[in-house]
């Protein structure tokens, strides 16, 4: 297993491919040659994609890298090839027997379905880390951990939107993948030595099955605007909400990342005012922003839909859930549950401990935690057990986690 390195400025820095970077794919000629250049390839293929987060309204990817031992690497253009990934769904079809190494996973999968690219396997580099006890599971560290090279990351913010790209952007995407294909062969050893293998084709498995599957639409959306806990009335509430809708609207037609349009901080700062108007929203600083300033117009009628709603049209403060409620007011709510929900608490630490990975990785948190909450009628193993099922729990997972924890439940009081 690799060792973890603390000091990473005196290790060589890993400033280029080992190959020339192949220009972007960009039209379909180009495309169908790296598809015969993809499948004359051995092994998996290292997938990494570049959105434009914080610049763009659409989580899209803007550029997808490929890598496969015998082939070379490919950087490609999605936005060439159309809005819908019909296009490129031959270079799916080109590699989708294969094995993909993506590092996060979770972070990539979606904007890749919505380019038409759906993984059937894969190994995930970054949960590898995490179920070897890696505590930095950044690529950057894993590269270190591994190769004793630093992989310099002064791109990751950029705007990936940007055409034509600038080469030094091209040579950093390229480097995310180059070392991908040996780094999970060595994580792939570790797992083995350490006796997980099993348990990452299980997580493996588990998240190329929920790749096509698309979240529930999140109710109320605007709920999570930061600042709004200190928003404490349902008019505030409704404020909050128009202010929002008319921001995301104004941002879903430019394209363009809704903080960049009007930052959350201002929305709540002005739904603590009461009745605000023009004057109240100018004395606000984040309406003062030059992108922000020229949309006031649509500010304003936002307030004034808001404070014409009558009193059963505003919004609760808070919606039902049927989610535990913080952990912190257990005690005075209920102590039996408190005393659950610390004795499971240990439990999960000793185990994560023993096992030697995060907490979090061995079994979700809210699915503890609802078992503290409001266990089944059978507290025993199988009842704990049938319990975890529900919550999607892995096998390997309720193999470890539910006879200690059907233990801390009978013992908790």
């Amino acid at each position: 297993m690799g060792t973890e390195t603390e000091e990473t400025d005196d290790l060589p820095v890993l400033s280029a491919p080992a190959e020339p970077i192949n220009d972007v794919v960009a039209s379909p000629d180009a495309l169908a040659h790296t598809l015969t250049l993809l499948r004359n390839g051995s092994g998996p293929v290292a997938v990494d994609a570049e959105r434009a987060q914080g610049y763009r309204y659409s989580g899209r990817a803007y550029l997808i890298q490929l890598r496969r031992v015998g082939a070379g690497t490919f950087l490609v253009d999605p936005t060439a090839f159309g809005d819908e990934g019909g296009e490129l769904r031959p270079l799916a079809e080109a590699i989708e027997d294969e094995e993909w190494i993506i590092h996060a996973a979770t972070q990539d999968i979606p904007c890749l379905v919505e380019a038409g690219m759906v993984p059937r396997r894969l190994f995930d580099t970054e949960l590898a880390g995490r179920l070897l006890g890696h505590p930095r599971v950044a690529l950057g560290t894993l590269i270190e951990v591994y190769f004793g090279q630093r992989l310099l990351k002064e791109h990751s913010a950029a705007d990936w939107s940007t055409r034509p790209l600038p080469e030094d952007w091209l040579n950093y995407a390229a480097l995310d993948v180059e070392l991908l294909p040996e780094l999970r062969d060595r994580l792939a050893d570790d797992l083995a030595e350490a006796g997980k293998d099993e348990w990452a084709r299980q997580e493996f498995a588990w998240l190329a099955e929920r790749a096509t599957v698309r979240p529930a639409p999140r109710q109320d959306p605007w709920r999570r605007t930061s600042g709004i806990h200190a928003v404490r009335s349902p008019a505030g509430m409704a404020i909050v909400r128009e202010l929002w809708q008319a921001r995301d609207e104004i941002a879903r037609r430019l394209d363009k990342a809704p903080g960049r349009i009007l930052q959350d901080k201002a929305i709540a700062e002005l739904a603590t005012h009461a009745k605000p108007g023009r004057n109240d929203l100018r004395s606000v600083p984040g309406f003062q922003r030059r992108n922000t300033r020229r949309y006031e117009s649509d500010w304003v009628a936002a307030l004034e839909r808001a404070q014409a709603l009558s009193r059963a049209q505003l919004p609760p403060l808070h919606l039902p859930s049927d989610a535990p409620p913080p952990p912190r007011s257990w005690e005075n709510r209920d102590p039996e549950a408190y005393a659950r929900y610390l004795a499971l608490r240990e439990v999960m630490a000793i185990l994560a401990e023993e096992h030697h990975l995060p907490a979090e990785n061995l079994l979700s948190p809210d699915s503890w935690r609802r078992l503290a909450w409001q266990p089944p009628e059978d507290r025993s193993a199988a009842g704990v057990d049938a319990f975890l099922v529900g919550q999607q729990a892995r096998d390997w997972q309720r193999e470890i986690t539910a006879a200690p924890l059907a233990d801390a439940l009978a013992n908790a009081l």
